[in-house]
């Protein structure tokens, strides 16, 4: 299967410094490896509901923002969650985006579980500290949400900067991002699982 890569820009801020950041490491990628991005704040989700315990779970018509999503992240080998650091954690767009996919685990006809199960989750985002176990929770909830899927996990690429552009400044970080997809991406495994 050729590699397909779904780019979630989690930022509610255009050209922020993540999206720089991903840029800079998905210009590393091969011509023929396919790239979409999509900006959630331009594809808002409605608040999610929980019906996990409900009977009335229906696929979303493609024509619909969630429909939109959840074609998208069907189709993709690796899913690249694009997400500055927002109170230690994704942001509130990037979160209500994955708490679609509990919906999407029992929605008929998808399957979305066995869908996902082999496939690449990513991480790449900034922050304003110089301190990068800050951005622990958000590492905590990617990894996490892969290995529940039984997903691989690339893990993050974290950049610094708080003012636009600010990323470019971080040579490490830029450094880093040129080999970031090239690497192996191992299964993801809870933290209870390594002890």
């Amino acid at each position: 299967m050729s590699r397909r890569f779904l780019f979630v820009l989690g930022s509610a801020r255009l050209d922020g410094n993540t999206e720089l950041l991903a840029r800079e490491a998905a210009a590393q990628l091969p011509g023929d490896v396919e790239q979409r991005w999509i900006r959630l704040a331009e594809h808002p989700l409605p608040d999610f509901v929980d019906v996990r315990h409900d009977s009335d779970h229906v696929r979303p018509p493609a024509d619909t923002e969630t429909g939109l999503l959840l074609d998208a992240t069907l189709a993709a080998t690796d899913i690249v969650i694009a997400s500055p650091l927002y109170w230690y954690s994704v942001s509130g767009l990037t979160k209500r985006y994955l708490d679609y996919w509990s919906g999407w685990l029992r929605t008929p006809g998808i399957d979305f579980g066995a869908a996902m199960a082999g496939r690449t989750l990513w991480g790449v985002a900034a922050l304003a500290d110089r301190e990068p176990s800050v951005a622990d929770p958000l590492i905590g909830t990617l990894n996490n949400s892969a290995a529940y899927l039984k997903m691989h996990f690339g893990g993050v690429l974290l950049g610094n900067g708080s003012a636009p552009g600010d990323v470019r400044k971080d040579t490490d970080a830029l450094t880093r991002a040129k080999t970031f997809f090239a690497q192996e991406a191992p299964l993801a495994r809870f933290p209870h699982q390594d002890a």
